[in-house]
């Protein structure tokens, strides 16, 4: 009998565990920037009360991801835990900007690139093996989206002038040069085994 091929789309249990610790280490900082925003930046109250709101919808992510890591003799769950490398940068780089840009690199670089992670992954993943992480995709999904719809017109609210949008569109083609560079395409997360 022939052997059939595998699906190199389908994930090997460290493959899609990685993933998954990817993901909650996003969300987790997520929250804390959301949270920290919702604190110490001059940005208007509505906008606060919702990064503060946001901050802990990130934080429930984070513990529903936590709850999809393996419990799996030989592999260390908190390990796995870990932003990407251009994860990270991104977040530096967002985290020591001004308000404007701030909410640019959330709105419009982060969230957007995090939503394609998961609906890739949401699309590639085997309803046999990954029943629980789909029903957390699709959770997640939909918060991220309204996030994103609401996020987007915070953002707008920032862009009053030529030279506010002319920062804004420097913000989105550095942070995205730092994504693209590292090969990180489509998405937020780097797909196991897939490069641009």
């Amino acid at each position: 009998m022939a052997e059939i091929p595998a699906d190199p789309t389908t994930l090997d249990l460290h493959q899609a565990a990685r993933l998954v610790g990817a993901y909650c280490a996003i969300e987790r900082r997520l929250f804390e920037l959301t949270g920290s925003l919702a604190i110490e930046a001059e940005m208007p109250p509505e906008v606060l009360v919702y990064l503060d709101s946001l901050s802990t919808e990130h934080a429930w992510h984070a513990e529903l991801w936590a709850d999809r890591l393996p419990v799996v003799s030989g592999i260390d769950a908190a390990a796995l835990v870990e932003l990407p490398r251009p994860a990270k940068e991104v977040f530096d780089a967002i985290a020591s900007a001004g308000p404007a840009e701030q909410m640019v690199g959330l709105f419009r670089v982060v969230l957007p690139r995090l939503i394609a992670s998961y609906a890739d992954h949401e699309a590639s993943a085997s309803a046999a093996s990954e029943q629980p992480n789909l029903r957390a995709l699709r959770l997640v999904l939909r918060d991220e989206v309204e996030a994103l719809v609401t996020g987007e017109a915070l953002v707008q609210a920032f862009l009053g002038t030529p030279e506010a949008v002319a920062a804004a569109g420097e913000t989105v083609v550095r942070l995205e040069s730092t994504l693209v560079t590292a090969s990180v395409i489509p998405g937020f997360v780097p797909w196991p085994g897939r490069r641009a």
